[in-house]
């Protein structure tokens, strides 16, 4: 046999520290990020707080954060999801499933991260492949879905891994074959069709079930149970089975591992009007002062040679220093844009919200759409109106007569308004509401009226009527 030498190229998939621990950085909460550098300042002695002290305990008296409402929230409750609806769940298993109250077991004690990433080890895969389904994972958020695309998820790699939109979807795939089942959906409609597709084949009506939830899961949202009745030909306790299957089904597969722990929350900035402007400043108390231990600094100048690991440590407190700099930057940048766009909430409240997008704010920042979906989760102003996640400035729009656009949000003001001054022998049906609505030049149907007045749990006419 011949022998021969051949030189192979390969690429290795990589993400620099630095640019890790800036993307990780800016989509914690304050609360988390303090976590973060005392388990840094504990590690490193390069690195030490200018004031020596932890500025990140929680005030008392501040209440628990709200969880944001995304859209997928709404779709939660408007399909009535049994008992677990809205909120996350904690040990729901029944006491007959017990490979699921193992799991619930196990789910107090290990974090949704954790659990997939121990699956991953167990998989047999090339590093390259290994590297993407570790990135997706990092993508997820705390309900296991994955919020951002796959097409902003291919610009964070260097253009020279060549790392393309068919190869991330192999790996999405993949990672959607972990337990638990629907983790790694990009919306419900997915989620709920991933679980589904674990199912035995045999089991009635599951053909139809996979159907409803990819293609027509706003039907059932809307109860538009008749349409779905004569769209797919059932009858009345067909469709209550059917039903009945998807609504016990979790909405929230990452729920399950979600730590227990009571979140408090402290203002990211303050909104304040000065001088007719309104404008956004920096929560002193919420930026962390860093700086490097001069005395290390100085032991590792005066011993170039012994210092390779206090040498690493001083790359490490500088990229710390630089991405917690650069975090608040950007927190800055982003919630001045927010509110510049939403000043007339700001003089006359929810009734005056605009819709905006985060391509709007992407776009007038210059950062990338996903970048300012991290900066706008689990971060907060405190305004003269009240603390307010970022997100509550985001909504949906819907048409005026005018050609124009509003808020959802506006719209819910403009009905609880409505309401609060109808006469309560006669109250107000959503159709008055509607009309009335459409006198002010806001084309909005009957049943979005229903829709947003059940989300602010407040009865139909015939349940707030008083003699």
């Amino acid at each position: 046999m011949k022998q021969s030498l051949q030189l192979k190229l390969h690429q290795q998939l990589t993400l620099t520290p630095q640019l890790q621990q800036s993307i990780r950085l800016l989509q914690l909460s304050t609360l988390e990020l303090s976590q973060e550098i005392s388990q840094m300042l504990q590690d490193n002695p390069l690195l030490e707080r200018l004031d020596g002290e932890d500025r990140f305990d929680a005030p008392a008296g501040e209440s628990p954060a709200e969880e944001s409402r995304s859209e997928r929230d709404e779709v939660y409750e408007e399909m009535a999801w049994g008992d677990r609806a809205v909120t996350p769940s904690h040990g729901t298993g029944s006491d007959d499933d017990e490979e699921h109250d193992y799991q619930q077991a196990d789910a107090s004690q290990t974090n949704l991260h954790q659990h997939l990433c121990n699956q991953l080890s167990l998989t047999p895969l090339g590093a390259r492949d290994r590297q993407l389904v570790g990135l997706l994972i990092e993508a997820l958020d705390e309900d296991g879905y994955l919020s951002a695309s796959l097409e902003e998820l291919v610009e964070l790699f260097p253009a020279e891994m060549e790392v393309d939109l068919p190869e991330l979807g192999t790996a999405l795939k993949l990672l959607q074959s972990f337990d638990p089942a629907g983790i790694g959906a990009r919306e419900l409609g997915e989620c709920l069709w991933l679980q589904l597709n674990t199912l035995p084949d045999d089991l009635p009506h599951l053909a139809v079930a996979k159907t409803m939830v990819r293609d027509h899961l706003g039907l059932l949202a809307e109860r538009e149970y008749g349409k779905l009745k004569k769209l797919f030909d059932l009858s009345d306790t067909e469709f209550i089975h059917l039903r009945q299957l998807i609504t016990s089904l979790n909405p929230r597969p990452g729920s399950d591992y979600a730590p227990l722990d009571t979140r408090y929350v402290t203002p990211d900035v303050f909104v304040k009007k000065i001088k007719g402007l309104w404008m956004v400043s920096l929560n002193a108390e919420a930026v962390p002062k860093l700086r490097i231990n001069e005395m290390y600094a100085n032991i590792l100048r005066g011993n170039k040679e012994g210092g390779v690991s206090l040498g690493a440590q001083l790359q490490e407190a500088r990229w710390l220093i630089k991405n917690v700099q650069q975090r608040f930057e950007t927190i800055l940048k982003v919630s001045q844009a927010i509110v510049d766009r939403q000043r007339m909430f700001f003089e006359h409240g929810d009734v005056a919200m605009r819709p905006l997008t985060l391509k709007e704010i992407a776009e007038a920042v210059e950062l990338h759409e996903s970048t300012i979906s991290r900066v706008t989760t689990q971060k907060y102003m405190m305004t003269p109106r009240g603390l307010f996640e970022f997100k509550y400035f985001f909504g949906s729009s819907l048409a005026t007569e005018e050609g124009g656009a509003t808020s959802s949000t506006a719209i819910r003001a403009l009905i609880k308004q409505f309401i609060d001054a109808e006469t309560r022998s006669k109250p107000l049906s959503d159709n008055s509401i509607a009309d009335l609505l459409g006198k002010q030049g806001f084309v909005v149907a009957r049943r979005t009226v229903a829709k947003y007045r059940e989300l602010m749990n407040i009865p139909p006419a015939n349940q707030r009527k008083s003699i």
